[in-house]
Parts: structure tokens; C-alpha cells; sequence
């Protein structure tokens, strides 16, 4: 069986990336002026009070403010956010159901050889959000203080370091395992149900060293109960200034969770359209923004096409991190 994401060809990324770019060229079977006429349920594919969950409920309660219906948040955690996924997929494709996606749909293309769908060929792109960084983090009694010591540390105790991940392919850990090619590091994965018992046993001193979302560690970050090396953007962060990027010391590594809203494949034009222009106007609102600050984060406004470029450009590159690692799903 191939890789979803071998069968995800070039030329099929390419036909993602002009069909979001002809979105606004095509003829809509919805009326913009009439959309939305009923409640429109917009599928997060994780628990409640995670990253994703708390980002779709900022944007649902806009765009329910704005579009005088209510965009109401439905749970449907499973298979690593495929189950959430799947009914989005199979949801009829009038823009009254919704997927808050993030990086795992890029990631899980490679990671799952069986998937019923095609994330790229499926989901239709409506819009990004923001993206969200990690955070370098080691146990407070850890001997390295900085990406240099800490580089210097592994390759001076290769296969005794300990990271932490939420769970095989999880973001921490493919954010990991790019730092461990590229740094030319051994680390040792030890994966966890999910970033909260990670982190627990992190911050217990249980293990080493974790790649966390700035949602998850900023509290414990500026508590000192963790011991932060650096940021995985390309830039420093205003929430957490004094870090520096990975960049600076392994040059070209970047590591980031984005989320964004995508819709069943066939969802008519002017609704897309619609929500896409909604969404940007509550990315460019200062208390939006503000918020997205605060975890961390960096609003992303743009159009379809935009989205549909950071889904397959991530794809791609997550999918040679899994492929190198030899990464499979628990």
C-alpha cells in the first residue's frame, strides 16, 4: 500500500493549489446573500479545552456574530483527528459543516498508509487561522541551558537523552525528529497518551526534553518549571522574548502548528468565499489578534489559495520526516 502521501502526487498538489486559486472564478450554487439560513456545525476533530478547540471556538462565536447563525463546535475526537476528519468528508458539501483542521491532517497524510480520504483531494481550503510555534523545553535540573549546550550534551550522551512526545506523529514529535536529523542528534522518543501526561512527567523531571506548543508551556515557562532553550518559529515571539528561534543555532529549522477551517470537497464558491473574507476580518480584529499573542501565536489571514499552499507544502515536508524516521501510528 502506498503512502497517502505518494498518492497525493505533485500534480495532484498542484490541481489543490489552482483549484483554491479558481475558487473565486466559479460559479456558486449558494447565494452569499443567503448564506447561512440555518446553524452551521463546525466539526473539531480533538477534545475540548485543547489548542483547536479553543481557536475554533473564538472564530465560531465571530463568525456567528457576524453571520447572525450559530456555528456551533462539535467534538469528535478519534484515530488521531481522522475520525473528526472522515465526517467532514462525508458531510454534504452546502457549508453548513465544517472541519477546524491543523497540522495533523498534514502529518497524518504519511502517517496513515489506509485512510478512507484524501485530505488534499477532499477538503476544499476556506481559510488559515494562525500559526503556533513550540518550545525547546528540558527538565529544570538538565545540564544545558542553551540549543548549543544541549546539542553539545546529546552528542556527548548519544541515546541517553529522553524526549517526550504526545504520542507517535504527534506534533512534538515530528518537530523533534526534524531537530534530531538536522542537528545530528540521537534522541530517544518516548511517547505518551497525548502532550498532558508528557508534560506532567516533563515538569516532574521524569524525562528530558519535549518540543511543547507555546499554549502548553508559556505558564510553566515563565513559573521556571521549565527549562526553555528556544522557540521553533523562525522569530522570536513577543510572549516570550528572551528565547531565541532554533534557527539561530541549526539554520533552517522551523517547526509549527497552523489551524484553519476547510469544508467538504464541492462546497459552493460564494460560501467559501464568504467565510474566507468573515475569517480575515476577525484575524485583523486587535483583540483577535491580541489573544492569538497571548498562546503564542501569529494570525495568519490570506485567501483559499494561500491555505491549500501551507497544506501541501506541509504535507511534503512532514511526510519526509515520517518516511526518514520510519514513524508509525500506535
Amino acid at each position: 500500500m502506498q503512502h497517502a502521501l505518494e498518492r497525493a502526487s505533485p500534480i495532484d498538489r498542484r490541481g489543490f493549489l489552482c483549484l483554491a486559486a479558481a475558487l473565486p472564478l466559479l460559479p456558486g450554487v449558494a447565494s452569499a446573500q443567503t448564506y447561512p439560513a440555518r446553524p452551521v456545525r463546525v466539526v473539531v476533530p480533538l477534545a475540548p479545552a485543547g489548542t483547536v478547540d479553543i481557536i475554533a471556538r473564538l472564530i465560531g462565536q465571530w463568525l456567528s456574530e457576524r453571520l447572525g447563525q450559530q456555528f456551533v463546535i462539535e467534538n469528535r475526537p478519534g484515530a488521531g483527528t481522522n475520525l473528526g476528519t472522515e465526517a467532514v468528508v462525508r458531510a454534504a458539501p452546502d457549508g453548513y459543516t465544517l472541519l477546524m483542521a491543523d497540522v495533523a491532517a498534514a502529518v497524518n497524510a504519511t502517517l496513515y498508509e489506509k485512510l478512507s480520504f484524501n485530505f488534499i483531494h477532499d477538503i476544499a481550503p476556506v481559510a488559515n487561522i494562525v500559526r503556533v510555534p513550540n518550545v525547546v523545553a528540558v527538565r529544570p535540573s538538565f545540564p544545558a541551558k542553551t540549543i548549543p549546550e544541549f546539542i553539545a550534551y546529546a552528542k556527548a550522551n548519544p541515546g541517553k537523552v529522553s524526549m517526550a512526545t504526545g504520542g507517535n506523529g504527534s506534533s512534538s514529535h515530528v518537530f523533534g525528529e526534524l531537530f534530531k536529523m538536522m542537528a545530528g542528534v540521537n534522541l530517544v522518543a518516548v511517547p505518551y497518551r497525548g502532550g498532558g501526561p508528557a508534560l506532567i512527567d516533563m515538569i516532574g523531571g521524569q524525562v528530558d526534553v519535549i518540543f511543547v506548543p507555546t499554549t502548553a508551556s508559556i505558564g510553566y515557562v515563565k513559573a521556571g518549571k521549565l527549562g526553555a532553550l528556544a522557540v521553533t518559529s523562525t522569530a522570536r515571539l513577543d510572549t516570550l522574548p528572551d528565547l531565541p528561534p532554533v534557527a539561530e543555532f541549526v539554520p533552517g529549522y522551523e517547526a509549527s502548528s497552523w489551524y484553519g477551517v476547510g469544508a467538504p470537497r464541492g462546497t459552493p464558491t460564494e460560501v467559501i468565499v464568504t467565510l474566507n473574507r468573515e475569517i480575515n476580518a476577525a484575524l485583523a480584529d486587535p483583540k483577535i489578534k491580541a489573544r492569538f499573542a497571548e498562546m503564542g501565536g501569529t494570525a495568519l489571514p490570506g485567501s483559499p489559495e494561500d491555505f491549500a499552499r501551507v497544506i501541501a507544502e506541509d504535507t511534503e515536508k512532514w511526510g519526509k520526516v515520517i518516511r526518514a524516521a520510519n514513524i508509525k501510528p500506535a
